[in-house]
C-alpha cells in the first residue's frame, strides 16, 4: 500500500470518529489530524506531478539527443561517401599518406580531437562484401570475428536421449566426448601489378579496380584452402599423442560419376546436415550431366542440391585413382571462417622494385583461420581404382 492509500483510508477512519466523538475537544484533535492529512496528500500530488515534469523533460532531451546524433550521424555518411572525400581516400590507399585525407576530415569539420577518424566509404565495403559473396564456396560458411586462436568443440560420442516415466529412477546420465579444433589464422595474401597509367585512376575507378581484383582472389584462396582441409579429412576420429580429438572426420565413398552417386554421398552425412552444397571441376560436372543426358533428363544427378564449382579439385578423367574429385556437405554447419580484424582488406604499395618498367606492386592481406569443425558434415567421393 502506498502512502497516499494510507492517508486515504485513515481519513476514512477519522469520517466515522468525528461523527461518533461527542466530547469537543477530542472532535478539534480529529480534525487537526485530518488538516495534516489532507497537507501531506497535497505535497505528495505536487511532488508526483513534479517528477512527471521531470521525466517528460528528460524524455524531450532524450528524444532531441537522438535526432541530433542521427542528423550528424547522417551528415557524415553523406561526408563519407561524397566525390571529394573518395577521391583523397583513393590517393591515401595509394601514398599511405594521410596527410590530405585528414586536412579533407578536418575542413568538414569532423576531426575527433588532434586525430580526425579516417572512415572507409562505403563503396569500398560494398566492393568486398560483394567479392566474398561472389566466391560462391565461402559465401555458404559460417563467419565470426575473434581475436586470436578460436577453439571450436564438436561431439565425438554420446548417448542418445531415453524414455524416462515418473518413479522408475533416476535417468543414466549421458556418457558425452568432445574434440576440439583450432582455428589459427594466417595471412592469405595476394599481389600484383599495375602500370602508372591505371595508378593515376582516379577516386571510385582506382578503389574499384584493386579492390575487386585482389578481394576476390584472396577469397578464392581461403575457399581452395577449405577444400584442401575438408579433401584431406581422415575418414574416423583418432585422438592425438595427448588423448585430444583436435581433427573432425569425413565419410569418403568411391565411385565414378553416375546416378546414384550424390545420392549415396549425402546418405553418408551426419544427421545434422540441412543445406547440402556439391562441389566439384567444371569437367567433372560434364561427367554428371551426361549421365542425365543419358536417362533422357528423367533424373537429378544431384538431387537438387547446389553445385559449386572449385577447379582445385582434379576432374574425375584427370584424377588419380582413389582421388577426391568432389565433395558433398554442409558448409554452413561444418565449417567456419575466423576473421580476427574483420572482412576489410590491408594493401601496401610499392613503387619502387619495378619503377624501371613503370610499374607498381600492390599487396593485399587478408587475416584469417579456416577449418571444417563439425564431424560427418561432409562425404568425400573419390575416383575408383578401376573406372569405366
Amino acid at each position: 500500500m502506498t502512502r497516499k492509500e494510507e492517508i486515504e483510508a485513515r481519513k476514512l477512519e477519522l469520517r466515522d470518529e468525528i461523527e461518533a466523538a461527542e466530547d469537543t475537544d477530542k472532535i478539534e484533535e480529529l480534525n487537526e489530524e485530518v488538516e495534516a492529512l489532507v497537507e501531506e496528500e497535497e505535497q505528495i500530488e505536487q511532488q508526483e506531478e513534479e517528477q512527471e515534469v521531470a521525466e517528460q523533460l528528460e524524455e524531450k532531451s532524450i528524444v532531441a539527443k537522438e535526432i541530433e546524433f542521427k542528423k550528424e550521424e547522417r551528415s557524415m555518411e553523406e561526408f563519407r561517401n561524397s566525390k571529394e572525400y573518395v577521391n583523397a581516400y583513393a590517393e591515401y590507399i595509394k601514398t599511405n599518406d594521410d596527410k590530405e585525407l585528414k586536412a579533407l576530415i578536418t575542413t568538414g569539420g569532423y576531426a575527433t580531437g588532434n586525430s580526425p577518424t579516417i572512415e572507409v566509404p562505403d563503396m569500398v565495403y560494398d566492393i568486398v562484401k560483394t567479392a566474398w559473396e561472389r566466391e560462391d564456396l565461402l559465401a555458404r560458411v559460417r563467419r565470426l570475428a575473434v581475436k586470436g586462436n578460436l577453439k571450436i568443440q564438436f561431439e565425438v560420442s554420446g548417448d542418445a536421449a531415453v524414455e524416462h516415466q515418473e518413479g522408475n529412477g533416476a535417468v543414466t546420465e549421458e556418457e558425452l566426448v568432445l574434440g576440439v579444433v583450432t582455428l589459427t589464422p594466417i595471412s592469405f595474401k595476394k599481389w600484383i601489378s599495375i602500370s602508372d597509367e591505371a595508378l593515376d585512376l582516379r577516386g571510385e575507378e582506382f578503389l574499384n579496380y584493386i579492390y575487386d581484383e585482389i578481394t576476390y582472389r584472396i577469397a578464392k584462396k581461403i575457399a581452395d584452402k577449405l577444400v584442401g582441409i575438408i579433401a584431406a579429412l581422415p575418414t574416423s576420429l583418432s585422438a592425438n599423442e595427448d588423448g585430444v580429438y583436435d581433427e573432425v572426420s569425413a565419410n569418403k565413398i568411391t565411385k565414378a560419376p553416375e546416378v546414384g552417386t550424390i545420392a549415396e554421398a549425402i546418405a553418408n552425412l551426419s544427421d545434422e546436415t540441412r543445406d547440402i552444397t556439391i562441389v566439384m571441376n567444371k569437367l567433372t560436372y560434364a561427367e554428371f550431366k551426361a549421365a542425365q543426358y543419358a536417362n533422357g533428363y528423367a533424373i537429378d544427378p544431384f538431387e537438387g542440391a547446389t553445385v559449386v564449382f572449385n577447379n582445385t579439385l582434379p576432374a574425375y578423367s584427370t584424377a588419380s585413382a582413389n582421388a577426391v574429385y568432389c565433395i558433398v556437405g554442409d558448409f554452413n554447419h561444418g565449417a567456419l571462417l575466423n576473421t580476427p580484424n574483420g572482412d576489410g582488406i590491408d594493401l601496401k604499395f610499392d613503387d619502387t622494385t619495378l619503377m624501371t618498367s613503370d610499374l607498381v606492386r600492390i599487396l593485399g592481406r587478408r587475416y584469417c583461420g579456416v577449418n571444417a569443425v563439425a564431424d560427418k558434415s561432409f562425404c568425400n567421393i573419390a575416383k575408383p581404382t578401376t573406372s569405366a
